[in-house]
């Protein structure tokens, strides 16, 4: 499992159609429209290099564009102080860089032949190249957060190793005592919740508000990370491939673990349960799945299950827990926004 930005928009204005989407505030769209703009350019300044084999490699990511979801909550969370304040576009910039960086690195590791729509950078360089690449963006990620002071260091520090737990724990697996559900979800909240956590908190806390409002936002960053990660893996199954720049299946076809799997697992360990339906879809979807039309067909099985509509159910539950702890914000434009940025990151998959 990556975290794979699924529907990313097509205009070639990275960020901009998704303030639309998510943000109903016309004017408040506008505004962070604009904000994320100068965030673009920061990225396009941060990973130039005068080396040219790593500033075209560096650029791959940031040139195929992406709904800049980190960023655009960092300023949005931003407008719950004072937005304006030029410390919020580097501290959006930095966590844009930080999971561009995990992309090349996980795309190598799910083997995977798409992003956004365009060759995976391993596809075009190479393995190697693409590793190094990724550390290339975790270096200026560092020196961007730098410049913001040593706390800002720490956080980041502290979200880093967060992400490389979450991929050591998904690239292991589930121990023989843990429960595989519990820990996958512990996967989601480190590997995508860890780093939308720091982008909420970041925004808060650059434009000046109060600890409580930067702790408010980081655990509703945290519960959003993981509902969007589950709405991924319902999408992964009921997108076509020309809205998401990936193959329906991609991650059963690679056997990347995901909720609809573990509960199908689940229900078959149950002979109370299972049905013989559901032992032969779970033997279809483990065994080779490389040919399209045996891929294809074991999508469509696992789209019509029950495990598919749970697992939207819970990432709901997920973005009700996060609204509900927004209720310690003041009411008003931003928080409406908040409420409305996570519901739309579930929406798309319904």
């Amino acid at each position: 499992m990556s975290d794979r930005d699924a529907a990313a928009p097509k205009t070639g204005q990275s960020g901009q159609s998704a303030t639309g989407a998510l943000i109903a505030d016309q004017e408040l769209s506008a505004r962070l429209q604009q904000r994320v703009a100068l965030v673009e350019e920061r990225l396009r300044d941060a990973v130039a290099n005068a080396d040219a084999l790593a500033d075209s490699t560096s650029r791959h990511l940031v040139d195929a564009g992406g709904k800049r979801l980190r960023p655009l909550l960092t300023l949005l969370t931003a407008e719950l102080g004072d937005a304006a304040r030029p410390e919020v576009i580097d501290a959006a910039a930095v966590v844009e860089l930080t999971h561009l960086a995990t992309l090349y690195h996980d795309d190598v590791m799910d083997s995977a032949p798409l992003r956004r729509g365009a060759p995976a950078a391993h596809e075009v360089w190479g393995n190697s190249v693409a590793i190094l690449t990724g550390d290339l963006l975790f270096a200026r990620a560092s020196v961007t957060v730098a410049g913001l002071g040593p706390d800002a260091v720490r956080q980041q520090a502290q979200t880093f190793e967060r992400l490389c737990l979450g991929q050591l724990h998904e690239t292991v697996g589930a121990g023989p005592d843990d429960d595989p559900i519990e820990h996958y979800l512990q996967v989601l909240s480190d590997k995508t919740g860890s780093l939308l956590a720091t982008a909420a908190r970041f925004g808060a806390q650059f434009a000046g508000c109060a600890r409580e409002v930067v702790e408010t936002v980081g655990r509703y960053g945290e519960l959003i990370g993981i509902a969007f990660q589950l709405a991924d893996d319902v999408i992964d199954l009921s997108e076509s491939g020309q809205s998401t720049g990936k193959t329906p299946g991609t991650d059963l076809r690679e056997h990347v673990v995901t909720l609809p799997v573990l509960l199908l697992r689940d229900l078959v360990a149950d002979p109370q349960r299972r049905s013989d339906d559901d032992v032969d879809l779970l033997a279809a979807i483990e065994g080779d799945l490389s040919d399209d039309e045996a891929l294809a067909g074991v999508v469509a099985r696992l789209r019509a299950h029950a495990v598919l509509g749970q697992t939207q159910d819970l990432a709901k539950d997920y973005v009700r827990r996060a609204i509900g702890e927004l209720e310690a914000l003041p009411h008003g434009g931003v928080r409406a926004a908040l409420e409305e940025f996570g519901s739309a990151l579930v929406d798309r998959a319904s």
